[in-house]
């Protein structure tokens, strides 16, 4: 079985079972099943061995550093609720935040400016503007998609990004003719679903309209029930709290979290513990930031921010010390349902891979290579979307891609970085469709939204983009033949792209968009 179509019959299993019967859990774990017996060749001691060994102790040990950057995150927001800066927050957006659209956008824009790594911009995201969409009655499967519509996108087209580093660390080996983060540089610009969904988003919220479940939910928060998990417990309202006491700790974790991505990476030496493998990028921020390890510098970072913010808090005076050590196991208890999800997605990961799905997907690369040359970006783009959705993931996606697209095209040639563009964008659209991505497991704990309801209702406004997308792709690599200018090239082809996208969000609001009067959610 290995190498073949069975390989993504387990989350394909995983995909479907969650889709119908709205449960995550179960599915991911049958998923899990189906995997270890294919690769037990259905012994059934050897698929317990193949579940426990190397599926759920593997995905536990791979990710402990993502647990412990969630954890103490879950801890930080705690202890930022508690010390009264998000209600805060809340009374400035109230005041100053005057629309359901102005809510939105605002949502939109913190999603872009938190650029670093995708875990940290869904959980800060939605921790903060959580309260100002709920008072705008906006709800939590928008919010959801709003976090997830910018986090992996704006990470994947921002150079210090850890999403950046992973790219240049897969592509650093290449025979290219550039570095990694050059590459990853060159791409930005024919990344058409990252770019696109952008504008997307914009033309949605101020257009004013919904369509797919999205429709309904937003109809169902503008009558009071936004669709929320989290249980209004009887915290105490804390007068005390100003809006510097959510902002400080925010910022200071992003300074942090940056300061222990870069030291990871060698920005002030090798560092010690990593031994023999730790990099060398002595004063070069650029190479730093791509050769780090975020599983190790995140946790680094949010260790110190959370040292930090407890002795703000606590020289401030507006929460005592009894308080913030409650909030130790209220952080933790917060992020168990996303740990315990990623844990059973990477665990069916683990069972992908060991099937060898990169094997079957490099086969059909190969075949397809012959006469589709110039269509080829808009295949990648297909082919990277599938294998993305179906393994919840984009790192494992462009890393199994990536070396396919770099041997199908001369490094030369506009081709080769529309190639490269197309697996990435690929990646990033079959990660923000898949209940079993990571992301969009992170974006479904920051809007503290059901997982199945946050995909179900996304899922349609994804894959219009990626419609477009392909359409884009498709057209640029015809221009490529007839248009040498680079820059030219970049201009044509994302202007098309632009056009089409603004003119389906007119068509679909033609047959889609109903204006809702909000006079009554606005006031």
């Amino acid at each position: 079985m290995y190498g073949k179509f069975w390989a993504l019959i387990p989350p394909v299993v995983a995909i479907v079972l969650a889709l119908i019967t709205k449960e995550a859990y179960s599915s991911l774990f049958v998923g899990i099943i189906i995997g270890a017996l294919f690769v037990a060749g259905f012994n059934p001691i050897g698929t317990i061995d193949t579940i426990i060994n190397d599926g759920l102790i593997t995905a536990i040990m791979d990710n402990a550093g993502i647990f412990l950057f969630l954890i103490l995150l879950g801890i930080i927001v705690a202890l930022i609720n508690m010390s009264g800066g998000s209600e805060a927050f809340g009374r400035w957006a109230e005041k100053n935040i005057k629309t359901r659209v102005g809510a939105q956008i605002a949502t939109f824009v913190l999603g872009v400016l938190i650029f670093v790594d995708d875990y940290f911009n869904c959980l800060t995201v939605g921790s903060v503007m959580r309260p100002i969409t709920d008072s705008k009655k906006i709800s939590r499967a928008k919010l959801s998609y709003l976090i997830d519509a910018t986090a992996a996108p704006i990470c994947m087209i921002a150079p210090i990004s850890s999403w950046a580093a992973a790219v240049s660390s897969v592509a650093k080996d290449m025979n290219t003719g550039i570095n990694g983060i050059q590459l990853f540089c060159k791409a930005i610009f024919f990344n058409y679903y990252s770019l696109l969904t952008f504008i997307f988003i914009i033309g949605l919220v101020l257009l004013k309209f919904d369509f797919g479940p999205m429709k309904k939910y937003e109809e169902e928060a503008l009558k009071g029930n936004i669709g929320g998990l989290d249980k209004k417990d009887e915290e105490k309202s804390n007068s005390k709290g100003k809006v510097i006491d959510l902002i400080l700790p925010v910022s200071v974790l992003i300074i942090t979290c940056v300061v222990g991505m870069i030291y990871i990476g060698g920005f002030w030496g090798p560092v010690a513990f990593l031994g023999e493998d730790a990099p060398d990028n002595a004063f070069n921020f650029i190479n730093a930031f791509a050769d780090t390890d975020s599983t190790i510098g995140l946790p680094w970072g949010a260790v110190i921010a959370l040292v930090i913010i407890v002795a703000y808090l606590l020289l401030r005076r507006v929460i005592k010390f009894k308080d913030a050590m409650e909030c130790l196991p209220k952080g933790f208890k917060a992020m168990v349902p996303a740990m315990l999800i990623l844990t059973l997605a990477v665990s069916l990961k683990n069972m992908t891979g060991a099937l060898g799905a990169d094997v079957f997907v490099s086969g059909l690369m190969e075949g397809a290579a012959g006469g589709l040359y110039v269509f080829l970006p808009a295949v990648i783009f297909i082919v990277a979307c599938f294998l993305a959705f179906a393994t919840g993931t984009s790192w494992g996606t462009f890393g199994i891609l990536i070396p396919i697209v770099t041997a199908l095209f001369p490094p030369e040639s506009t081709l080769f970085i529309i190639g490269i563009s197309a697996c990435l964008a690929g990646a990033v659209c079959g990660d923000h469709c898949s209940p079993i991505s990571d992301t969009t497991i992170m974006a479904s704990a920051g809007a503290q939204i059901q997982h199945v309801n946050h995909v179900s209702s996304q899922l349609p406004y994804a894959l219009s983009v990626a419609a477009v997308s392909f359409v884009t792709y498709i057209i640029a690599g015809l221009i490529q033949l007839f248009v040498t200018n680079f820059v030219l090239n970049v201009v044509l082809s994302l202007l098309i792209g632009v056009v089409l996208t603004i003119g389906m969000l007119f068509v679909l609001k033609a047959i889609f968009g109903k204006e809702k009067k909000e006079a009554k959610a606005e006031a």
